[in-house]
């Protein structure tokens, strides 16, 4: 049995390693990855993960069912395997019998006891649970209920799990590989209770060891975590520590100063310091770092309110004409080689990004075709944007630069735009109220299929009850994807959503801007970070290698 006294003492003595800041050969003798996270993690209770920050944070403490490799395939995590019924309404899973939670005061001797089946189904009761109010509540949508209203899940035994689904949902085992999903210990979440958040217990490949809000986050290597690359345990770092650097430049410059092993986004600040001007990392820095880019399922986009209901829509954006000629009427090629450094890809298919299982980069979308905007332009009455009133793009200052340069370019063909700066906060609401009738956004994945982007335009799914927030509505897209979401066979349904991403193209609620890309600068001493195009962080096979040229 482990000693509390002396456990606390390492504890304290631990913490204030990584609390302080210091010269790194403070604690050199570990395998440590240090990463910068400028959002804010609000959570470590993967009920609350709903934001990149607090994904990433959990994604190295805890394990579900599944989960989806760099190709997003949905591979085993927990469950070894799994069926589905022929109608597909039942999944079957099957457990592993040799993971274990962290160890913890909660259980007996302090010792991390084997997951049981048992245990999903207290986890996937508390999305589901009203007080507490998780984002990921939607995830047990699909899943059936009893009459008590519990949602139909049964452990046949401690290594069998059964789930039945109202309706066959093709998409759910992806939807089981999300963070929501992940399984936490009854013992320690009655024992901590709200403070469960900033002292989980999972069974990932770190188990949690410090967290100074808003200043740092410590995660230790699992020593009896249960998956190998070949006959080695993961992971094969020592540690994980995390710093809340909000300036972008100033964590930039921490990066190459070498107090930080990763840098993952770019910023206007810095990006020509990095980067040639076709993307390619700049000669000077070839020596210390190396790039390492991918697709994202990450559609930026101008959403435009489409509802002739809304009190603030515009009359003129109702007409298709006007949308098209927007879409036809800059260049995006353009946009991303002089404002993001060839970072992305331009959004010449539908809504649907590259990356995405089922994408077709020749769907036919919309190029840079200046005349045939002008064209449209006159047919819905405006010859060269006369009589067409001025509209006004709300967007956030991040993306002021993209505002400015498609104001520009739109000026040229006689559409006049002018631009609201708004906190994201109040573009959020605003959306979701749809108070913006012409608004910049953007959507990331959730799971690897294109029906989480489809689900956008899904008259049912008007905001404010779902995520429609140009308020689209077409009785044809409503029946194709309502018929694919019973479609088992791939082939068959993402014929259907190619169709569904067709519609998109040809009514224009949306001008899709480009489909983004996740970049990663790292020290030639990392090695092993994989990434997919839901841009996870990956750290589990991760080695720091000739860590003394640090």
């Amino acid at each position: 049995m482990r000693k509390p006294g002396l456990y606390f003492l390492v504890f304290l003595l631990f913490a204030f390693t990584f609390s302080c800041k210091g010269p790194y050969e403070d604690y050199s003798h570990l395998s440590l990855f240090r990463y910068n996270e400028d959002g804010s993690i609000t959570s470590l209770d993967p009920v609350y993960a709903r934001n990149q920050a607090n994904i990433w944070a959990t994604s190295q403490i805890f394990n579900g069912l599944v989960q989806l490799d760099t190709l997003l395939i949905v591979k085993p995590a927990i469950a070894h395997s799994w069926d589905i019924s022929d109608d597909g309404t039942v999944y079957t899973f099957y457990l592993r019998n040799d993971v274990y939670f962290h160890d913890d005061e909660s259980f007996e001797d302090f010792k991390g006891r084997r997951v049981v089946a048992e245990d999903f189904i207290f986890s996937f009761a508390r999305l589901t649970d009203p007080t507490l109010n998780s984002p990921g509540s939607w995830v047990m949508n699909p899943v059936a209920r009893r009459n008590d209203g519990t949602l139909d899940i049964e452990a046949l035994s401690d290594t069998v799990l059964q789930i039945r689904l109202k309706e066959p949902f093709p998409p759910m085992a992806g939807l089981l590989c999300m963070q929501y999903c992940s399984v936490v210990p009854r013992e320690a979440v009655e024992a901590r209770g709200q403070d469960f958040r900033k002292s989980p217990v999972g069974t990932g490949p770190f188990h949690f060891q410090y967290w100074k809000e808003g200043v740092k986050l410590v995660f230790r290597k699992n020593e009896k975590y249960f998956e190998f690359d070949g006959s080695d345990r993961l992971p094969y770092l020592d540690a994980v520590a995390i710093t809340f650097i909000q300036d972008r430049q100033t964590a930039f410059l921490e990066f190459i100063k070498g107090n930080l092993d990763i840098l993952t986004r770019i910023d206007a600040s810095y990006k020509d310091e990095l980067l040639t001007p076709h993307g390619e990392l700049q000669e000077k820095h070839q020596e210390r770092f190396y790039k390492r880019t991918g697709p994202f399922l990450n559609t930026e986009y101008l959403g435009i309110l489409v509802d002739n209901n809304a009190p603030n829509s515009l009359s003129a954006l109702q007409k298709r004409k006007v949308r098209q000629a927007i879409n036809y009427g800059f260049d995006r090629e353009k946009m991303l080689k002089y404002l993001r450094n060839n970072l992305g890809t331009p959004a010449h298919a539908g809504f649907v990004p590259v990356g995405m299982p089922g994408f077709d980069k020749n769907e036919g979308g919309f190029t840079y075709q200046p005349d045939k905007a002008r064209r449209l332009l006159a047919e819905a009455g405006f010859p060269n944007g006369e009589g067409l009133p001025a509209i006004e793009l709300s967007t956030t200052s991040l993306y002021m630069d993209i505002g400015q340069y498609i104001q520009h370019e739109l000026a040229r063909i006689g559409i006049r735009m002018q631009i609201n700066v708004m906190p994201p906060a109040t573009l959020r609401e605003m959306m979701a109220k749809a108070d913006a009738p012409f608004f910049r956004g953007s959507w990331i994945a959730d799971y690897p299929d294109a029906e989480n982007y489809l689900a956008l335009f899904y008259s049912k799914n008007h905001t404010p009850a779902g995520p429609n927030y140009t308020r689209f509505t077409s009785h044809e897209f409503d029946r194709l994807y309502e018929k694919s979401s019973s479609v088992v066979d791939d082939s068959l349904r993402f014929e259907y959503y190619r169709k569904l991403d067709r519609i998109i193209i040809e009514e224009a609620p949306v001008v899709p801007l480009f489909y983004d890309q996740s970049v990663r600068f790292l020290p030639h001493y990392v090695q092993g970070l994989e990434t997919n195009p839901l841009n996870h962080m990956l750290l589990k096979r991760v080695r720091i290698e000739n860590s003394t040229d640090r």
